[in-house]
């Protein structure tokens, strides 16, 4: 199931916003794609604050194509007057065919010269009836046609980054080699090579992501009991978290979340 809210840090400020699961066809190459579209009145603003996934994104919008490497902060977006963007988290299957150096993107993106894609995927989202459908169609199309077969080592890079963030996700890079059955030199050369983190700056990102959601969503449990759950060592170890990639602390979070 696509979760529509996981990384979003305030769901409730969202526009009109989708999660879609991939084709069959492209489940190899896609964790999911994600469609914001929004109309505001004049001299509104909506900021919206993402803990984004430790994996790259293909993003299609109106101005052109471009490919966004792992992030290790929050990213924040300031939304004015009307547009839409169509994004693919991409699993590490395709990561090769669209750039050989993940690790120069992280924190950052790049332009790609795809005109077939954007022109696609424009068409698509001009429509009225169905548009989504049509543009995650046109999307998974392209992506299927740049990889004709998935090799093994690139299907072991997919399993990699289910055990790092996937449900019951590894909880140390000791665990997710073991896990893999590769060496744990193995494992960071996988992670550098596919999304350009080391494995522990993954893991750290999944958990985080995890915290902020149980933050939000159970008022009513302690923090410490939500750091305990999530294999934190402490709550002090949590707040650390919190405050070196989100900038505030569990308890403010709360507070502005409620």
């Amino acid at each position: 199931m696509v979760d529509r809210a996981r990384g979003v840090l305030f769901p409730s400020r969202l526009p009109a916003f989708h999660r879609v699961a991939p084709p069959q066809s492209v489940q190899e190459l896609v964790q999911w794609f994600w469609i914001p579209e929004w109309d505001l009145e004049p001299g509104v603003v909506s900021r919206q604050t993402v803990v984004g996934y430790p994996a790259l994104n293909l993003v299609v919008e109106p101005q052109g194509v471009s490919l966004v490497g792992a992030t290790t902060r929050t990213t924040e977006k300031m939304l004015r007057g009307s547009g839409w963007a169509v994004g693919a988290v991409l699993r590490p299957a395709v990561v090769r065919t669209l750039t050989l150096d993940p690790t120069s993107l992280v924190d950052s993106e790049q332009p790609v010269d795809a005109p077939a894609l954007h022109a696609q995927v424009v068409a698509a989202m001009d429509g009225a009836r169905e548009r989504h459908e049509r543009a995650v169609d046109c999307f998974a199309r392209w992506l299927s046609a740049r990889t004709c077969d998935v090799p093994s080592n690139a299907r072991r890079a997919n399993a990699m980054l289910d055990i790092l963030i996937g449900e019951g996700g590894a909880n140390t890079p000791t665990e997710a080699a073991v896990r893999l059955a590769v060496s744990l030199r193995t494992l960071q050369r996988m992670t550098h090579r596919y999304i350009g983190l080391p494995p522990a700056a993954i893991i750290r990102r999944r958990r985080l992501q995890d915290a902020a959601r149980q933050v939000r969503e159970r008022p009513d449990v302690s923090l410490a009991a939500i750091a305990a759950d999530l294999g934190y060592t402490d709550h002090a170890h949590l707040t650390g978290d919190f405050r070196s990639v989100l900038g505030f602390t569990p308890r403010d979070y709360r507070a502005e979340s409620s």
